[in-house]
């Protein structure tokens, strides 16, 4: 990306990377595994652990309530006795061993987050290769005032997550370029558009790619205490939408007030045909297949609401919660709506399938069939280093479950949790806390998730928080220390992006130019989660904070 006509202001002094918390943060974080081996890595430490809790005899006890409430087939699949016990399993036993190499295949392709993510990326690989989203974006930032650039940024950079790779790629160097095109620091620019699309990782105006992943892991994760657990794609969109409008002025804030002045004033040195050309107006093809795009968005969002809600309903299961029931209180009218709700993985598909083609073909970028078939096949082969991955994921996760040590560590955890009288909304604030912290060693939204679901949503479960609330717990502190950790993918990449324009733009100075957003982001974050558990909202369509065990 650099280029020698970019004007470079004064150089300032960059921080040395190697030295102080940051740099011990980089360095450690730099020795552990790829995610792939880490997950491998700790099955074995997993298969060490299960052997000496079976020997020891090491297992936790389940209160009568939530026994009497679990069905026989889960107390069967936990060797779950009468009396509550839940034993630990050897993972050397011979019923796992021969379960680990018979259903290999089942426990690969059953992992849920697998066809989650490979229906919705099918679609998004066409709306991404057909140009759909690059021109997107640039509509949305190009013409924006300058008093609104650095609202209209982190807010384009926010739901531009629904492009994935494509809003690292895009909006970010663009961001530096309109912000130098308006007379303003281009790093400020990069600096609000890297707030958003990371920081802001989860916030958005509704469910995409990363509800898809997030919420296969929680389904399964539910499964350990609830047989047939089904998520709910949507159980964070309230949510997400807070995080929307909370970070939208927190951003502008600390761009305008903070980041800024501390720069300093961005002088040009008349060299501008450098960085002007690449904020050219979109082509007349291109606002075709934005147009286009628009009533292909509109035609697909209109036949989901037709299927919901006209002749037939074939989205609305009535039985769910008759009439009747629902006004005696009995069960929720929104459970007839679980259909639609499951729908909505496809939906995307569908809605990015719509739209990329029909950009596509208006904008020149698609030919014809084969062209969207290649791009297709493109966005799978993206997603190969995410198998692999898959797989460790779901065999760590399966097994953890067969050990029966997840279970039991969630048991535990909630017993601890309620003799230490701790509020359940301030816990909820330091597990955001402590997500944050492991985000600065393990990048991989995914990863992390796979790690930590298995014991903490049955355990928030027990203590009566729903695997929706767990979700969104979690993500606040994923996003909040994106921005700072070095070892987040694209950290180098923004790197290159700001040398552009600051040829001695060091490691140092890239994070001490994110802190004062990460800081914030968590802090709100933090209260925001404490708050919604107080006051009990709903965290989207159908999806309470408070849950209760099916019997209880």
């Amino acid at each position: 990306m650099a280029d020698p006509k970019t004007p470079e202001p004064a150089a300032t002094p960059a921080k040395d990377p190697a030295k102080g918390f940051l740099g011990w943060v980089e360095r450690t974080g730099n020795k552990l595994p790829d995610p792939v081996f880490l997950f491998f890595y700790l099955i074995i430490i997993l298969i060490v652990i299960s052997v000496i809790v079976a020997m020891t005899g090491g297992s936790a006890t389940l209160s009568d309530q939530v026994l009497g409430g679990m069905p026989e087939s889960q107390k069967n699949r936990f060797s779950i006795g009468a009396d509550g016990v839940i034993p630990g399993m050897s993972l050397l036993s011979g019923e796992n061993i021969a379960r680990l190499w018979v259903e290999m295949p089942k426990t690969f392709t059953h992992f849920h987050p697998l066809g989650y993510v490979l229906v919705v990326m099918l679609g998004a690989g066409v709306a991404e290769r057909s140009g759909l989203f690059a021109s997107a974006m640039r509509a949305a930032v190009r013409k924006a005032p300058l008093f609104l650039l650095t609202p209209v940024v982190a807010l384009v950079a926010m739901v531009g997550n629904h492009a994935a790779d494509a809003a690292y790629v895009v909006l970010i160097p663009l961001a530096g370029v309109l912000f130098a095109s308006a007379g303003r620091h281009p790093l400020a620019g990069i600096a609000a558009a890297f707030a958003g699309v990371s920081g802001g990782f989860s916030a958005n105006v509704a469910p995409g790619q990363l509800d898809a992943l997030l919420y296969g892991i929680t389904e399964e994760a539910g499964e350990i205490l609830v047989a047939g657990y089904d998520a709910n794609i949507a159980g964070n969109t309230y949510f997400i939408m807070a995080l929307l409008v909370i970070y939208l002025p927190l951003i502008w804030y600390v761009t305008d007030k903070i980041i800024e002045p501390r720069l300093g004033k961005w002088v040009a040195d008349g060299e501008n045909a450098s960085y002007a050309e690449e904020d050219k107006p979109l082509t007349d093809k291109q606002r075709k297949g934005l147009r286009m795009a628009g009533l292909a968005v509109i035609g697909v969002v209109a036949m989901w609401l037709f299927m919901t809600f006209g002749p037939g309903t074939p989205l609305i299961n009535e039985a769910a919660c008759p009439t009747d029931l629902a006004a005696a209180g009995e069960c929720s009218s929104v459970a007839n709506y679980s259909d639609f709700f499951k729908s909505l993985v496809a939906g995307f598909l569908v809605l990015f399938l719509a739209s990329g083609w029909a950009y596509g073909k208006a904008a020149g970028t698609i030919k014809d069939h084969r062209d969207l078939v290649n791009m297709m096949s493109e966005a799978m082969k993206d997603m190969g280093y995410y198998l692999v991955l898959a797989f460790a994921a779901a065999h760590f996760v399966a097994m953890f479950s067969w050990s029966n040590l997840g279970l039991i560590s969630a048991v535990h955890g909630a017993n601890a949790i309620e003799s230490s009288g701790l509020p359940l909304p301030i816990l909820l604030g330091l597990i955001v806390i402590f997500s944050a912290l492991i985000n600065l060693f393990v990048g991989s939204a995914s990863a992390k998730w796979a790690l930590l679901a298995p014991i903490m949503v049955p355990m928030l479960m027990l203590l009566g928080i729903s695997p929706d609330g767990a979700t969104a717990v979690y993500r606040v502190g994923d996003g909040a220390t994106n921005i700072i950790t070095p070892l987040m993918v694209y950290f180098p990449l923004i790197l290159v992006f700001a040398r552009r324009w600051q040829k001695d733009f060091g490691l140092g100075s890239l994070t001490a130019m994110m802190i004062p957003y990460s800081i914030w982001m968590l802090i709100t974050g933090v209260i925001l989660v404490v708050a919604w558990a107080y006051l009990g909202f709903d965290l989207g369509p159908g999806a309470p904070m408070a849950y209760t065990l099916p019997g209880q």
